[in-house]
């Protein structure tokens, strides 16, 4: 990619930035926005705000549901003739800690500002939306006036409010990398200051499974030792020589310390030799964010530092020279700080939520996996401070199959049914095909989760996993073991942790029939009588599917596939009888890496590849110097995050300091 100027990168960037500031906006609900009201009387009605007029409504409890980021939000809204009175969460299955937070922050908005125009909060956006659909639904069967209701501004306490403060360092980001960062650059006697846009803080290593540490002291006790310089070499090799040769010489000889150092402050890991690979496993998902907080509590605020969260930066201070010497943010409730510091430190996380900015870059339409409140405000920030945007910007972290189903069907069946087509997706006797119809791939591609997500990508934003009536009834008979599966599905563990013991090759799947059709009637998936008929109703080219299914029933047959070579025990006949379905699948992006230029100290460079004095990047904002155009990495996504705000926040920490 051509090196953008900064005035070609505002200008590129308009567009979807638009968007980022919008999304942007989400982060000033998780305090809450509105003016709070003055508690009502135990006999009195909460006062309609004062910009909706003459509401009114018919009294009663009314239940309204909408889809939320995990499944369906159901609510009981309770009205008076003059006013919302009580909302009651029913049920829901939202994210703990962000999701189900956002949906009581955005049900007290509705009710102190009888208003349908509350924030969404940052991270939650989707949760947050739900609430508001759901209501929206309750209001209209009450007969309430919606467009009044929408209409009803939210005032925050302190908007036009200005905070000065002064720190060492400010980390912008409270995610594995941030909060290593913060912790380390404390430890070496810098004042620090973190700024997480959200109530949470652990970011996506909340959310993630396992980490590569090299030759960490663990490894090499259970007798699993890499090669540094040949693991070195390959991925230089491997990415095709555009990446940054010292940083990736730095993470791989260094993350095997940063195992140590997390377990030194609580945050202990446990080893998996997995096919060969040095994997990590993180602490229980329950006691992440616990852990974090405690470590910063034992280094950031006993040095003094501040712990800043449900507060967005939004840009950064530069002197006259260009070096960065602050940060410009906003907290949730409007007040706008302005924070003074000798070096910053970005760990934003990149922009894989913004939608519009993934398909410019990169091209994928598939599912943002990550999170939400990634949507590239940091690295905006650092291109206006004059940083340089890397050759190979772009490029995202494909890394599992998902299938578009899930969701919906965890509505009508318990989790073990539900994931009947999710579980198919990741197995290679099945075959595979493009939107068209035809085959793209080796189907053991789906054994590994980077070459499933890639060569799925790369011809369109899904795929189709063609299963037949002859597989259905094996399932139905003997279980995964019945269509040939060389091994489980290779499931991050929190997509079966919910059904761990029916998650066996020989447990046979119940009501088989049953779910694919309920699949196919939510509209995430396609059946036919026939080959033809599932070609026309899933929008493929019929004869090129008929002649993708034919090519590979003459493969099963004689054991050789031609076209892609195919192993002959993956090689299993679909049978000449429907029904015939065709479950859609998609990838997952768990984030963008990289935006931002830099060097092996993870100092942020200009357009003449200089640091820019006192601005430092790690974690997914200085990963663009890893890879060529994508991820493919196992475990250094949460691995380098790890390590590179380990190594980072020392750098700025020392430059803080004057050393």
């Amino acid at each position: 990619m051509k090196p953008l100027t900064n005035a070609e990168k505002s200008s590129r960037l308009k567009r979807t930035w638009l968007l980022a500031l919008c999304l942007m906006l989400v982060v000033s609900l998780v305090a809450g926005c509105t003016q709070p009201a003055p508690a009502p009387a135990a006999d009195e009605e909460p006062a309609p705000a004062q910009q909706t007029t003459a509401q009114g409504y018919t009294p009663g409890t009314y239940t309204a549901e909408a889809t939320g980021h995990s499944g369906p939000v159901v609510v009981e809204v309770t009205f008076s003739e003059t006013a919302i009175t009580e909302i009651a969460i029913v049920s829901q299955a939202e994210t703990a800690g962000l999701g189900d937070a956002a949906l009581e922050r955005v049900k007290d908005q509705i009710l102190e500002g009888q208003t349908l125009a509350a924030d969404v909060v940052s991270g939650a956006t989707i949760s947050s939306q739900a609430m508001l659909a759901a209501v929206e639904a309750a209001v209209l069967q009450a007969d309430g006036d919606v467009s009044a209701l929408k209409a009803a501004a939210v005032v925050r306490p302190g908007d036009g409010v200005v905070e000065e403060l002064a720190a060492d360092v400010v980390v912008i980001g409270g995610g594995a990398s941030g909060v290593s960062a913060a912790i380390v650059a404390a430890e070496e006697g810098a004042s620090v200051i973190l700024l997480e846009k959200t109530g949470v803080i652990g970011g996506a290593s909340n959310l993630s499974w396992a980490g590569k540490f090299f030759n960490s002291t663990i490894a090499l006790e259970n007798e699993l030792e890499v090669d540094l310089e040949a693991a070195i070499t390959h991925w230089i090799e491997d990415s095709h020589w555009r990446v940054d040769a010292a940083v990736i010489r730095r993470y791989v000889t260094q993350s095997g310390e940063t195992y140590d150092w997390l377990k030194e402050r609580g945050y202990e890991t446990m080893f998996l030799n997995f096919f060969n690979e040095q994997m990590h496993m993180l602490p229980p998902y329950d006691t992440r964010e616990e852990t974090l907080r405690s470590m910063l509590a034992a280094s950031v605020e006993q040095q003094g530092g501040q712990v800043i969260t449900e507060t967005t930066a939004k840009s950064l201070i530069t002197s006259e020279n260009g070096d960065v010497t602050g940060v410009v943010a906003e907290q949730a409730d409007g007040t706008t700080l302005e924070i003074t510091a000798k070096s910053v430190v970005l760990a934003t996380g990149g922009y894989a939520a913004n939608r519009e900015m993934v398909k410019e870059h990169f091209g994928f339409e598939g599912v943002n996996g990550g999170l939400g409140q990634n949507v590239g405000e940091g690295l905006q920030m650092a291109w206006e401070a004059g940083a340089r945007v890397p050759d190979n910007f772009g490029g995202q972290m494909l890394h599992q199959t998902l299938a578009r189903g899930t969701a919906d069907l965890k509505t009508v069946y318990e989790p073990f049914e539900a994931s009947y087509p999710l579980m198919l997706t990741y197995l290679p006797t099945l075959m595979n095909v493009g939107t068209s119809g035809a085959r793209f791939r080796d189907e053991a591609a789906t054994l590994k989760a980077v070459a499933a997500a890639n060569t799925s990508a790369f011809h369109g934003p899904f795929h189709y996993v063609i299963v037949s009536a002859t597989q259905l009834d094996a399932l139905e008979s003997t279980g995964m073991s019945g269509i040939q599966a060389p091994r489980l599905p290779g499931m991050p563990p929190e997509f079966y942790a919910s059904f761990a013991e029916q998650f066996t090759l020989e447990n046979p799947w119940e009501n088989v029939y049953e779910v694919f059709d309920t699949m196919v009637e939510q509209g995430n998936g396609f059946k036919g009588e026939t080959i033809e008929a599932l070609a026309e109703n899933a929008g493929m080219d019929v004869t090129v599917f008929t002649e993708t299914f034919r090519h590979y029933e003459e493969a099963a047959e004689s054991g050789t596939d031609s076209a892609f070579g195919k192993a002959s025990e993956y090689l299993l006949p679909m049978g000449s009888e429907g029904p015939y379905y065709a479950i859609i699948a998609e990838i997952n992006n768990l984030g963008s890496i990289g935006g931002l230029t830099i060097n092996r100290n993870f100092q942020v460079l200009n357009e003449a590849r200089v640091p820019i004095g006192g601005l430092y990047a790690v974690g997914m904002e200085a990963a663009g110097v890893l890879y060529n155009d994508t991820y493919v990495g196992n475990g250094v996504g949460i691995g380098y995050a790890f390590t590179s705000g380990r190594l980072g926040g020392e750098e700025a920490g020392k430059w803080a300091m004057g050393r």
